[in-house]
């Protein structure tokens, strides 16, 4: 059977009003509320650092983890994200990932396990794992769920823990946030409000550094080859669905514990994953490899940071990589933007004879457009011009386009 047909027949399991299996009875017939005594494996629960934690007529568990400054996490010490966080602050890059004005503390490093592959109202949270950085110790902190009638308890829980001013997630803002969301809606009656805080997703981020490397940008590949992270007997993330609706029927931790090492990894590797890309952005010997250093120039421009995206354009000027071309393009622009005339035409004159028609068209017209108006030698541009209508494979479009600046410089030009 599929993965899918076994989620789908394991459905059942998902319902509100599903009795809580380990409440045991009365003497009158009444649940008996739950209390640490009477919790199924509490021995081997507070083995693996896990204390229950109660609200109301509900119950979930929690697991603390605690980790030295000095623990390494692949590459990485903990002790680097107050050095890359204080960097931030004394920067003066704008940047998405900017942790300008934030204590190390006050980033949350969030992940979640569910009961689905997809959204919607009917998949669940069963796990909630974050992080975070203080000044003597890194705290790893996992909220689960034993029954999915003790959500209330579940998201009691966690909301205590979320004074803090950003998410630092791995697609969170497509998956993981929007399933808080709407599971909080269903309990928002019950439980405190969702704060608003800054959302750092380093997905983003390294498909923009690392798609041109990488097949796959899940954060198992991420952290093994950027992050030299190499996980020892890991439950894989998609087996998580149906190792934990066989734990709901078992209740032993045994059975959940892959889940929650593997769910524990996550957030560190978002610690050490942040930490390698503020310094790829940071640092200025951080991005060797050209097409990388390209990637990150062009992640600059998209935050219209001129300065930053120009130094590593120049950085680029002679390498030999494939887009060698396109990033000279790009730093004409630069150049076009700052007023750096000399400079941009210099780099128009070498693409307008580059093989590469695309880029030569480009090019050409950057220089039939210099020509005219700064140069005021409409004759130049009428011969640029012309030079552009006579390379093969141009478009329909660009052909007309072409043929109107051809027709208006002839007006110019008294022809």
């Amino acid at each position: 059977m599929s993965l899918k047909g076994k989620l789908n027949r394991m459905k059942k399991h998902l319902s509100h009003n599903q009795p809580q299996e380990n409440r045991q009875k009365t003497s009158e017939g009444q649940p008996q509320p739950v209390t640490s005594e009477n919790i199924p494996f509490l021995k081997e629960w507070e083995a693996l650092g896990v204390s229950p934690y109660h609200f109301e007529d509900s119950f979930c568990l929690i697991r603390e983890v605690t980790y030295s400054l000095d623990d390494q996490h692949g590459r990485y010490s903990f002790a680097e994200l107050p050095k890359v966080i204080e960097q931030w602050n004394e920067s003066g890059i704008q940047h998405s990932l900017s942790a300008k004005g934030y204590e190390p503390h006050e980033l949350f490093f969030f992940d979640t396990e569910t009961t689905g592959l997809s959204g919607g109202t009917g998949n669940m949270i069963f796990l909630l794992g974050h992080a975070r950085v203080f000044s003597d110790k890194v705290v790893v902190k996992q909220h689960l769920l034993t029954n999915p009638g003790n959500e209330v308890a579940l998201y009691k829980s966690f909301l205590d823990e979320v004074n803090v001013e950003s998410l630092v997630t791995y697609n969170g803002k497509s998956f993981d946030w929007p399933q808080v969301k709407t599971r909080h809606t269903l309990l928002r009656d019950q439980i405190p409000a969702l704060p608003e805080f800054g959302h750092f997703d380093l997905l983003h981020g390294s498909r923009r550094l690392w798609k041109h490397k990488y097949e796959r940008m899940a954060l198992s590949v991420v952290e093994k080859e950027e992050l030299h992270v190499q996980r020892e007997n890991d439950t894989p993330g998609f087996l998580a669905p149906m190792i934990y609706f066989h734990f709901l029927k078992e209740q032993n931790p045994k059975l959940i514990e892959g889940i929650l090492t593997h769910n524990e990894l996550d957030v560190l590797s978002l610690i050490s994953l942040y930490i390698h890309l503020s310094k790829k952005i940071l640092s200025v010997d951080a991005v060797k490899e050209h097409n990388e250093k390209y990637a990150l120039a062009r992640w600059h421009l998209a935050h219209r940071d001129v300065q930053e995206a120009t130094k590593h354009l120049q950085e680029l000027t002679n390498a030999d990589f494939e887009h060698a071309d396109q990033a000279s393009y790009d730093l004409s622009l630069q150049y076009k933007r700052q007023k750096k005339w000399k400079q941009a035409v210099q780099i128009w004159g070498e693409l307008f004879a580059s093989s590469d028609v695309h880029l030569a068209l480009k090019a050409g017209i950057e220089l039939a457009k210099y020509k005219e108006h700064r140069e005021k030698d409409t004759r130049s541009a009428l011969s640029v011009t012309e030079s552009l209508l006579s390379f093969s494979s141009l478009s329909q479009r660009e052909t007309e386009e072409l043929e109107k600046r051809k027709k208006r410089l002839l007006r110019k030009a008294g022809q």
